[in-house]
């Protein structure tokens, strides 16, 4: 059983990962159930969700506010494995897409509500240089890397260095990728926060240390359906996007180098623009991606953490908005999901019934001079935040 220490007469700081509690004033301690008090507005529960092939040990956190929102993470490529919000009506339901249990998350999948890393998005040829050499990295998209490689961070289990329940619930998780892991330099550590807040948004801190020069950029990777039925489409979603210009990229997704203007073009989501609307288009761009599968460059890069994009469900009323200080968001809308992917209860997730906006550098950044470096060095530390803040309208 899960136990908190709690202080008699001081504040607790709780680890879940060793259940040791450093107490103010070394006052009396007593145990409980890992649970919220009267004076919580959040609460985290932990249970076990499995092994892997490997025989590790796979723990779900449950982590919920008294708003109604509701977040599970596992260790297991610190995976976003349900996220529940109320709608207009105030009920409460699924809006990621998921699985029911670890085994068909650890078969090949789309990066369902994953952890992406070391590198989001695409590598050209999986090769890049650093200080003038060459490295290798494994390709799985054709004859680019994608997402960090086969067994890239989205299939690591993570360790829970901290977690604890009060003003908001806070789950930091730890990864250590060595040295040419998938190819990439450097033994890099890696911290992700996940912090459930009562305003019903959910922050998502990424922090990184190496000790070799390496690259480096991470995003989350959940699909979303706002509407909470997951045998609709997203093509009704209004999606607002704050760039003017678009990454375009080759009939390989690989960036052409060159940033344009998406005034006139279906890529112009600076005001609400229903997905469906052209993304049947006979555009060149939309044709490589099979629909929308791009980067955009933010706006106002120079502002740090700002409002990057929202999706609004005009049906549920749900509106979810990011915010990030990354200069890029990537908007994915499920056009590889084929219908041959198990639901929760139930049926299979078919094409384009969930959506992905996913904060991040641009792709191919490290064959790109012209693109924001994604390289990190010794000494320096890798820190980038995203909220995604859902609510009703």
């Amino acid at each position: 059983m899960n136990v908190l220490k709690r202080c008699i007469y001081g504040i607790s700081i709780v680890s879940l990962a060793s259940m040791n509690i450093q107490c103010k004033g070394d006052k009396k301690v007593e145990e409980t159930k890992l649970e919220a008090t009267a004076t919580d507005s959040v609460s985290i529960a932990k249970s076990e969700f499995g092994k892997t092939a490997k025989g590790e040990q796979v723990d779900l956190y449950t982590l919920k506010n008294q708003k109604g929102m509701e977040v599970n993470i596992m260790t297991y490529g610190g995976i976003i494995t349900s996220l529940k919000v109320p709608n207009k009506a105030g009920v409460s339901e699924e809006v990621v897409i998921g699985f029911s249990n670890l085994e068909q998350y650890t078969k090949d999948n789309p990066y369902f509500g994953a952890l992406i890393g070391r590198y989001g998005n695409r590598i050209a040829k999986g090769k890049f240089t650093l200080d003038g050499k060459e490295y290798t990295l494994a390709a799985n998209n054709g004859k680019n890397a994608l997402h960090g490689g086969p067994e890239g961070f989205h299939r690591k289990v993570w360790t829970v260095e901290e977690a604890k329940s009060g003003a908001n619930a806070t789950l930091k998780l730890k990864y250590v990728s060595k040295d040419l892991e998938e190819g990439y330099p450097g033994n890099l550590t890696v911290f992700v926060t996940y912090t459930l807040n009562n305003d019903n948004s959910l922050d998502v801190l990424y922090e990184a240390t190496t000790d070799k020069k390496t690259i480096v950029n991470l995003t989350q990777h959940s699909y979303f359906n706002l509407s909470g039925d997951f045998t609709k489409t997203i093509l009704d979603d209004e999606v607002v996007i704050d760039a003017d210009k678009l990454v375009p990229v080759d009939a390989d997704l690989i960036p052409t180098g060159k940033l344009t203007d998406v005034t006139n073009t279906p890529f112009d989501f600076r005001k609400p623009r229903v997905i469906g609307k052209d993304i049947e288009a006979k555009d060149d761009q939309l044709i490589k991606g099979k629909g929308y599968d791009h980067c955009w460059v933010l706006n106002n890069q120079d502002k740090g953490d700002r409002f990057a994009a929202s999706a609004y469900d005009p049906t549920s009323g749900r509106l979810l908005e990011v915010y990030t200080d990354q200069p890029g968001i990537q908007l994915y809308t499920g056009n590889f999901l084929d219908g041959t992917l198990p639901m929760r209860n139930g049926g299979t997730y078919a094409h384009r019934t969930g959506l992905c906006l996913e904060t991040q550098h641009y792709p191919d950044s490290p064959n790109q001079k012209d693109f924001p470096s994604t390289v990190l060095s010794p000494g320096e530390n890798y820190k980038t935040k995203t909220t995604f803040k859902f609510s009703v309208k």
